[in-house]
């Protein structure tokens, strides 16, 4: 595999996990939910966090770091606090506990998304790419991002 059929691979991934996302409920927003998500791992990555550092690893506009920190709080994903040591900025940080919202997200399983995308319904294949994803998911973590980011110097966020 070269670099173009990873990045391939990996588009098509993501499209596959944005079908997994149950939309209902949410309303129109202005973010989409790749942007979410970015925001969302970075988040993970680095609690208490300001919006413009995360914009700054991101690559986002701060004001689209914004939108989709509301999201995120909407959702019940994250918590917001003035920063104690200057009082004008706001901190994000995950929330504590998992709201019911999150839970539904991360309760979808991605196997009706998987027999869309292969074809013809054949659990015996769709069970090894999810064990294979999984074992992909295990090793490739978002702290793998910030390793990437920080030895090559370079990546573009969306």
């Amino acid at each position: 595999m070269n670099g173009i059929e990873l990045f391939l691979l990996g588009r098509t991934l993501m499209k596959i996990g944005e079908e997994t996302i149950p939309t209902g409920a949410v309303g129109q927003h202005s973010t989409s939910h790749r942007s979410v998500l970015i925001v969302a791992s970075d988040i993970r990555s680095h609690p208490d966090t300001s919006v413009g550092e995360i914009a700054d690893r991101t690559g986002f506009p701060q004001s689209k770091v914004s939108a989709c920190v509301a999201r995120l709080r909407e959702a019940g994903a994250v918590v917001t606090a003035a920063d104690p040591d200057d009082r004008r900025r706001l901190l994000v940080r995950p929330a504590a506990e998992v709201s019911e919202r999150v839970a539904e997200i991360r309760a979808v399983p991605i196997d009706d998304a998987l027999a869309t995308a292969l074809g013809p319904e054949d659990p015996q294949r769709i069970a090894e790419v999810t064990a294979a994803l999984d074992t992909l998911a295990r090793h490739l973590t978002p702290q793998a991002l910030v390793r990437l980011r920080t030895t090559s110097g370079t990546g573009s966020a969306d």
